[in-house]
């Protein structure tokens, strides 16, 4: 059955681990909290729990003022590129070049070089990268703030807007698909059976009547190791590369 929920993970890890015929030794308070740790884990390093999205921004006058923009959407990861600034008024000026030069091959589309053609379009673009150079940007995820690399009293204006792409982290409670992960379901295993482990540790050398001795020590090797090999496996199978957190 397919996981939908976080107390569905939490059951079906704890199921996983030997519960309810074996009873494990963790506190519900310790269980969420590592519930936690491994979504924040998959959110950094796992493409499934991030998305790509755009943002609307309309500059203010404390972003004018303090030469960055705040952005409160606390999900955004990485901030990796920004439309130009007033990008929406030429989309449709029938006086730009590239309008102009596309309209008088259109009725020759047929007979003209497309190689020459293609090749102009790259100078175009290479000219307008000269002339309107991407701007530089600077995102922390702490302190949500987006600076913007540039002459703002030029390229910026109160009132003016912004788009930027980015990326956000996908919410468990809307995308409960992801508590399905099967990745996440082992990972959450075997943080519980590592935080069992440490728990039963303190015990460790004591007999039970009929000569049971714990052995929590044994189980918590056991379960890091299995939480290094899947950490391992996140950062090196799942992991998108360096580029995708440029900005």
């Amino acid at each position: 059955m397919a996981l939908a929920s976080r107390d569905n993970l939490k059951n079906h890890a704890l199921r996983r681990l030997g519960a309810p015929v074996v009873e494990i030794n963790i506190d519900d308070a310790q269980l969420e909290d590592i519930m936690d740790d491994a979504l924040q884990m998959l959110s950094e390093y796992h493409f499934d729990a991030v998305e790509r999205m755009y943002l609307t921004h309309t500059i203010t006058e404390d972003d004018f003022a303090n030469r960055y923009v705040t952005v409160s959407n606390n999900a955004i990861v990485a901030v990796t590129q920004m439309y130009p600034v007033g990008f929406e008024s030429h989309a449709a000026n029938m006086f730009d070049v590239r309008y102009q030069l596309a309209l008088s091959d259109f009725y020759g589309l047929q007979s003209i070089d497309l190689g020459h053609w293609a090749m102009v379009q790259q100078h175009l673009r290479l000219l307008q990268q000269m002339l309107e150079p991407e701007k530089n940007l600077r995102f922390n995820r702490v302190t949500n703030r987006l600076y913007i690399e540039g002459d703002w009293p030029v390229d910026l204006q109160v009132g003016g807007k912004i788009i930027v792409e980015c990326y956000a982290t996908v919410d468990p409670e809307t995308f409960t698909e992801l508590y399905d992960n099967i990745l996440l379901k082992k990972y959450v295993t075997a943080l519980f059976k590592r935080q069992w482990g440490q728990n039963l540790s303190k015990f460790s050398g004591m007999q039970l009547p009929g000569g049971v001795e714990f052995n929590g020590t044994e189980i918590y090797e056991q379960a890091n190791d299995e939480v290094n090999k899947i950490e391992e496996e996140i950062q090196d199978k799942y992991e998108l590369p360096t580029d995708f957190y440029t900005g």
